[in-house]
């Protein structure tokens, strides 16, 4: 059974792009490396044919896979999001409780995650932890290292 998946609009066509690249440029590309080692001759022997035709698996299980995911993907209308709560595509101000420091991570699709770039998945410790959650909350977030607690401070879009 197929999950649905919510993204942003420039999620999604991240997506759709990585799959057009990969139907446009990779496979063909893949296409004629079979082509060349089929023309070197014998195959039972020929590493190049078997190392293309492994690629070639991979990759039409990948353009399948990323096939299914956009088309169960749903563009997120973020006009009709609760802002006094904490849902995906909200930005969160949290404290940690106990050494008092502050950061802001914006609640994102687990394709779309990017800590570098503070996005932290719905499927994460941390944003199933802060999901529902209104400033002043406390949310007790389960981590490596036990459970901790963070308050949150400012919820924004």
């Amino acid at each position: 059974m197929s999950q649905i998946s919510y993204y942003t609009k420039e999620g999604l066509q991240k997506l759709k792009d990585e799959l057009h690249d990969m139907k446009a440029v990779q496979r063909p590309a893949i296409s004629a490396q079979i082509g060349e080692a089929i023309d070197k001759g014998d195959l039972s022997e020929n590493a190049e044919y078997d190392a293309a035709k492994e690629a070639q698996g991979i990759l039409e299980m990948k353009i399948a896979k990323l096939e299914e995911v956009v088309s169960n993907a749903r563009v997120i209308d973020d006009s009709e999001i609760d802002h006094s709560k904490i849902f995906i595509l909200s930005t969160a101000k949290i404290k940690n409780v106990k050494n008092g420091m502050e950061m802001t991570y914006t609640i994102v699709a687990e394709n779309e995650a990017d800590l570098k770039a503070k996005k932290i998945s719905i499927e994460s410790p941390f944003g199933k932890g802060l999901l529902g959650k209104s400033v002043g909350d406390i949310a007790d977030i389960q981590t490596p290292n036990g459970v901790l607690q963070f308050e949150v401070l400012e919820i924004t879009r």
